[in-house]
């Protein structure tokens, strides 16, 4: 006789996906969340989490790969526009501050050294390969390595001034305007020995 704890699973179609998304809710709400709170958020037994995630930890992990895979998503968006060389960077840039506005808590969370897990890793391997692939083709004679390593580093350092409160804008087009600046002045000079 099957139980409604073993039926759940078939209810909610994908029930680690679900728990890994009601913990990112709950995360991005400022709730505390177990592996027991976010069973109750999805609706299943307080046992269910435990045949996909071993502790919390795990469940973190998880939920920072998924913030991963969403920023890389934003950005296939972006590089799927026709937009111009010059301009990929930049709005490569923007679409990676715009998620970490948008998801303050999940991005924190992302570059945690308490979030363990080799998939965490490799979720974030691929959006930098995707970002190396992008400078590769849009400046192929500078240093796709040195140039991807600065990019990444000034929309995360960007970002972060931002949710901290010490870069001072008010507006969403002044956060704009700010990472298109600062992207402007650096890629000003990589363009100086591009295509």
């Amino acid at each position: 006789m099957s139980t409604a704890e073993d039926k759940q699973p078939h209810h909610h179609g994908n029930l680690r996906a679900a728990l890994v998304a009601a913990g990112i809710a709950m995360l991005e709400r400022g709730e505390r969340f177990s592996l027991r709170a976010v069973a109750r958020e999805v609706g299943v037994s307080q046992t269910a989490p435990y045949r996909h995630f071993p502790d919390k930890a795990h469940l973190e992990a998880a939920m920072a790969s998924a913030g991963f895979e969403t920023m890389k998503q934003r950005m296939e968006t972006v590089l799927a526009r026709s937009t111009p060389y010059s301009q990929v960077l930049t709005d490569l840039a923007l679409s990676y501050v715009h998620f970490a506005a948008e998801n303050p808590a999940l991005y924190d969370l992302m570059f945690s050294i308490s979030a363990c897990g080799d998939d965490r890793l490799s979720a974030s391997a691929e959006v930098f390969a995707l970002l190396e692939e992008t400078v590769a083709e849009h400046y192929p004679r500078v240093d796709t390595y040195g140039l991807t390593t600065a990019g990444w580093s000034m929309a995360h350092g960007l970002a972060s001034l931002y949710l901290s409160g010490q870069l001072p804008v008010t507006t969403a087009e002044e956060l704009d305007a700010r990472v298109t600046g600062a992207f402007s002045a650096v890629l000003s000079l990589a363009a100086a020995d591009g295509p």
